[in-house]
């Protein structure tokens, strides 16, 4: 099958090489033709383990293709997919969707012959709606559906997760789209992925439910942190005992600095806006929203606290940018909270990320950024790990603590034993590891 695909991003991106390694011959459009050219060079810019190689075997084969122009690439297809950004609004926090609307004019004027138009941002309950009447405004004589087909790609692990999906979502009642979509996605049959058709609306509201009750169980696991530290319990162990549970499960039982990056924190806002439009407000929600934010307010005084009360003229190590690991991605990292507020109590910061450095530059102030995570613990007071990278676990403790002027460990990972650090001369302080 043919796909047109609006936008690079993230999600375009692995989207669009997914689709042709599946065997569909698939165009990605963007308007930044600098963009472009970097991609048809086989430049790659984001950081997504594997994505470089899917992308150019799939242009070597023919059947991945890049253009700013959209026109023949839409006109061609039988599927065309927006996947552009949907930031939060400035001011009120609602999902921004110029960017979805201005793609479903554009498609609307070359769309040519039967076209599903596929909505794969994540988008407010209600937009396919607003695409559908924009599309029907521009070409009252198109023939075309709506589909929605929401996105559940985690980054640093986005291939796997579109090879070998828990699910693939479809929002459509249209039995034409239903076939199209089918086709698409017919090379997971093999691994028997459940495909759950269901209406628009519904669609569109299972991707911010998702992301909703994933965030919440973070800030759930964050709050029994803190209860751990205050009652002398610990929370890896508590996570553990909750998490065989097979009603709860283990997985997003991991505490730490609060949850950002590109999904949850624009989601779940989204979310708590479009409850409150609807007079159906979402009080777990907001209360998840207001408590991650707190926390990662909170994260410099944690470490003023383990340095026994002052930071300033002290250099502290940052290990780790990003908001995750395997990812260069550092839109609402917990170290964007974290470096301003040590440096609003006078720290000196010092950083390593093995892939976020470059992006961590145009967003904070004053950071020397080291090569390697012992040059960047070399003579500081404290160490402190935000991102929990794997070259990060196996570091040696005695060489780290030997180049430090101090000794306290501030491991908001918590990926080191209490013990482990001790033996190594550390003051280790970790999360809700009481």
């Amino acid at each position: 099958m043919r796909i047109a695909m609006i936008g690079t991003g993230y999600v375009g991106l692995v989207s669009g090489a997914c689709f042709a390694d599946f065997g569909h011959v698939v165009t990605c459009i963007d308007k930044d033709l600098s963009k472009i050219e970097r991609l048809k060079s086989g430049e790659i810019p984001i950081f997504e383990p594997g994505l470089d190689q899917l992308v150019a075997q799939n242009v070597r084969e023919q059947r991945l293709f890049f253009t700013g122009d959209a026109a023949e690439a839409v006109r061609d297809a039988e599927a065309v997919f927006i996947a552009v950004g949907t930031p939060s609004r400035r001011g009120d926090g609602h999902a921004d969707l110029s960017y979805v609307y201005a793609a479903a004019r554009e498609i609307a004027a070359m769309i040519d012959g039967f076209t599903v138009i596929v909505t794969k941002s994540t988008v407010p309950v209600g937009t396919g709606d607003e695409v559908e009447r924009i599309v029907r405004d521009v070409r009252p004589d198109a023939d075309f559906a709506v589909v929605s087909n929401p996105e559940f790609l985690r980054e640093g692990a986005a291939i796997e997760d579109f090879k070998r999906p828990d699910r693939v979502v479809v929002g459509t009642t249209d039995p034409r789209a239903q076939d199209v979509m089918r086709a698409l996605y017919r090379p997971l049959e093999v691994n028997n992925t459940p495909i759950l058709f269901t209406s628009r609306r519904t669609s569109e509201l299972i991707k911010y439910a998702g992301n909703a009750f994933l965030a919440m169980k973070i800030t759930f696991i964050n709050e029994m942190a803190d209860l751990s530290e205050k009652v002398g319990a610990d929370v890896l162990e508590v996570a553990r005992g909750i998490g065989l549970d097979s009603r709860i499960g283990a997985k997003f039982l991991n505490p730490g600095p609060g949850y950002g990056g590109s999904c949850f924190p624009k989601d779940t806002l989204a979310l708590v806006r479009t409850a409150e439009n609807y007079g159906a407000p979402v009080r777990l929600i907001e209360t998840t929203v207001a408590i991650n934010d707190s926390r990662k307010k909170g994260l410099a005084a944690r470490v003023q606290a383990a340095m026994g009360g002052a930071v300033a003229g002290k250099t502290i190590a940052v290990l780790g940018l990003t908001f995750k690991p395997n990812t260069d991605d550092m839109r609402d990292a917990p170290s964007l909270d974290l470096v301003p507020g040590l440096q609003a109590m006078g720290a000196n910061i010092r950083a390593f990320d093995p892939e976020g450095s470059q992006e961590a530059s145009k967003l904070l102030d004053n950071v020397v950024y080291a090569t390697n995570p012992y040059e960047c613990a070399t003579g500081a007071d404290a160490l402190v790990v935000v991102t929990e990278w794997d070259q990060f676990r196996g570091l040696d403790l005695t060489r780290i603590k030997q180049a430090m002027t101090g000794d306290v460990l501030v491991d908001f990972r918590n990926i080191y034993r209490r013990a482990t650090a001790q033996v190594a001369g550390f003051r280790y302080t970790g999360i809700g590891r009481g």
